[in-house]
């Protein structure tokens, strides 16, 4: 199997998909955008992952780099190939599906429960929140669903948290790869998405639980498995 990842900064890289991969000699490929480097074409992979970003999904004219991302990810999807967005990734994916991106009505940044919808409870991915676990959320938009796209879970702070579009598109909105390291690159890139809100926790409950993390790579595991067997 072959993964390419789209990075649009440097603080938001695979995190712990790296290791998931590579302990299952799964070939890593990929284009950091914000240094120029070139696409590559569905022939090239098995897997495109979409990762994240501070940006919104509609800024193709201050990122030129971003209509072209999106017509690989429009042509992968195509293709048949399997695609994962995350976050930013996931919005984009909804973009090209026919789906808008807006502002939520509040950011949600920090750690906070997701619930299978009921499409989700008898799906193989959303089944595996069934106990609605905690996640690591950072975003202030969110995408509506495309049509024809399975809504998978949902949040207190947002409504649209995952859909599966088919069998070979997953959009995730919140964060399982996050390692302590990332989450902390992250907190020091974007300190003013920490301003307190309802949906706000602070940089020191976001880093202060070492178990948080340890679950939610757990949780990632068994997620790329459903998604990627």
């Amino acid at each position: 199997m072959r993964v390419h990842y789209l990075s649009h900064v440097p603080f938001e890289q695979l995190g712990a998909m790296e290791a998931w991969f590579q302990e299952r000699d799964i070939s890593i490929r990929c284009s950091l955008l914000f240094a120029g480097d070139a696409l590559p074409t569905p022939a090239d992979f098995d897997v495109l992952v979409v990762m994240g970003g501070p940006m919104s999904a509609d800024d193709d004219l201050q990122f030129p780099w971003m209509s072209t991302e999106k017509a690989l990810i429009r042509d992968s999807i195509a293709a048949g190939k399997k695609v994962l967005g995350i976050c930013l990734g996931a919005q984009l994916v909804a973009r090209v599906l026919g789906a808008p991106v807006t502002g939520n009505k509040e950011k949600e940044v920090g750690w906070f429960p997701v619930y299978p919808t009921p499409a989700g409870k008898s799906d193989s991915i959303g089944k595996l929140f069934a106990e609605a676990p905690a996640v690591l959320h950072w975003h202030g938009d969110t995408f509506a669903l495309p049509d024809g796209a399975v809504h998978l879970l949902e949040s207190e702070g947002c409504r649209n948290q995952a859909f599966r579009y088919g069998d070979n598109v997953l959009a995730l909105q919140f964060h399982l790869e996050l390692e302590t390291d990332n989450a902390e690159a992250l907190c020091d890139a974007c300190p003013d998405d920490l301003a307190p809100g309802r949906w706000v926790e602070s940089r020191e409950h976001i880093l202060g639980d070492a178990q948080r993390f340890s679950a939610t790579q757990a949780l990632l595991g068994r997620t790329l498995n459903a998604f990627l067997s």
